[in-house]
């Protein structure tokens, strides 16, 4: 969050009265020479212990010591926190000029967000409500997202922002109504006993249950290049509970896990909305479990990263899967990657992540089991048009409209449960290269760095022998 620049600071101190400020308070001045005295309301005043200098625009209590200008003043009159009492004094100027015949002040209480009557459950959504929109009017958390990949799910997810401006927008803990609503955000994890909000500087990604209810808040830091031992990824205390997209997989046969919330967005906005995150490779819960049942999921493609904790986190998930009843697929993402560092590198990603999907390897004992179309399931996808809802609409088909009122389109022709590509060319895929051959002509690709960043480049080089038994070689870079 940016500071307040000390020219506006030195604005207020110059054009907000203090004055006026006192007299907004309903109390009485009495003139003492070039000064004003009063009766200190922070304290019992039996004598006028206040005392108001206009020239300087300061005031000070010689019985409690308190004193300053204008912020001092509204922060100990309305028990707020310093950039609270900004905001507030920003909305009175110019009515608060520092002049001759200013009757009364603007300044009024921002109101908060929260309130302390609601109970838990509604008590979260407001906090996802709120920071809903403090990720709109934030450039650099909508920028963050777009960086990602992901801009296109803010709304239809609620994504949010989390940037201290709702502690600073509750009444001080010193005060009645402070310290309660306080007392219940800390309660539910939004504060920490410190009294600093727990997902500051994350972008936040909730997810529901069946009853609308927050189950769950995920926090991911936007800035990088914050220290070592201070965590990037952060969950509300407690227990995981519900399942990130539910719906997005109800009536699916086949589903696709991610290890982490925003590769599940990469999917989702790339088309392919039967996806859900586990909360890291140790996090898939009993909930999720659960829900797949329910829905009667037959296969799950598990998308974990291409780690060494993905790989063994995705080994562990097929084991417990399988002994489920459920056949697993491991997507073969390039060593070292996950799927939206993937799908940044490889565009399009509704074509990227499609062939992923379609060469899935099993990893269950003996022949895969065929994994036929269902063209009776629809994919939900975001309202913001892209290239994965561009390719659908050409193809479009009478689909049946899911309950709730979210556009639907067809399913992606690379969608979950994919008909065999029309060419299957066999590849051997080494750690820095992929050779195949395609008809006399022999290929080799290379330039898949799993640490590059920016454009993927490769170069190709293609071979094939003459009748003489030369080789003829050449060389494309790109």
């Amino acid at each position: 969050m940016a500071r307040i620049a000390d020219q506006e600071l030195e604005l207020l101190k110059v054009e907000v009265s203090v004055e006026q400020l006192v007299r907004a308070q309903g109390i009485e001045l009495a003139k003492s020479g070039k000064d004003w005295r009063a009766r200190c309301p922070f304290h019992e005043d039996s004598t006028p212990s206040l005392v108001v200098t206009p020239a300087k625009n300061l005031w000070h209590c010689f019985g409690c010591g308190a004193g300053g200008g204008p912020v001092d003043w509204v922060m100990k009159a309305s028990g707020v926190s310093f950039r609270h009492a900004v905001e507030l004094l920003r909305e009175g100027i110019p009515s608060l000029a520092a002049r001759t015949g200013v009757k009364h002040s603007t300044v009024r209480a921002l109101e908060a967000p929260v309130s302390a009557q609601a109970d838990d459950a509604s008590l979260l959504v407001q906090v996802v409500d709120y920071y809903h929109q403090t990720l709109k009017a934030s450039p650099e958390a909508l920028a963050y997202l777009e960086k990602r990949g992901i801009a296109g799910a803010v709304d239809h997810f609620r994504l949010g922002y989390a940037n201290r401006t709702l502690g600073l927008r509750l009444p001080e803990k010193n005060r009645h109504a402070g310290e309660a609503i306080r007392t219940r955000l800390q309660a539910v994890g939004v504060l920490r006993e410190s009294g600093h909000e727990h997902l500051n500087g994350c972008v936040v990604f909730p997810w529901f249950d069946e009853s609308g209810h927050v189950a769950g808040l995920y926090g991911r830091k936007i800035v990088e290049n914050q220290a070592r031992n201070l965590p990037k990824h952060l969950y509300l205390p407690g227990p995981r509970r519900g399942v990130f997209n539910a719906e997005g997989l109800r009536g699916q046969k086949e589903v696709i896990v991610c290890e982490a919330i925003i590769d599940a967005l990469t999917f989702w906005c790339a088309g392919y909305a039967n996806v859900t995150a586990a909360f890291g490779v140790e996090g898939f819960t009993d909930d999720h479990l659960a829900l797949l049942r329910a829905s009667g999921v037959e296969r799950a493609i598990i998308a974990f990263d291409r780690d060494e904790a993905g790989e063994t986190g995705a080994v562990k998930l097929a084991e417990r899967l399988m002994a489920e009843g459920f056949g697993c697929y491991r997507l073969k993402l390039p060593h070292g990657l996950d799927p939206n560092e993937y799908a940044l590198k490889v565009t399009p990603a509704s074509k990227s992540l499609g062939a992923l999907i379609r060469s899935a390897e099993w990893m269950g004992n003996g022949k895969a089991p065929a994994r036929t179309s269902t063209p009776d399931v629809a994919a939900v996808v975001k309202d913001a048009p892209s290239l994965a809802a561009e390719l659908a609409a050409k193809e479009a088909v009478e689909v049946v409209a899911p309950e709730k009122s979210h556009p639907v389109i067809p399913a992606l022709p690379a969608s979950v449960e994919p008909a065999a590509p029309a060419l299957d060319v066999a590849c051997e895929v080494g750690e820095t290269e992929i050779v195949f051959t395609f008809g006399a002509v022999r290929y080799r690709v290379r330039g898949f760095d799993a640490k590059a960043t920016g454009v993927l480049k490769v170069n190709v080089l293609a071979s094939v022998a003459n009748g003489a038994g030369e080789c003829l070689r050449a060389m494309v870079s790109n």
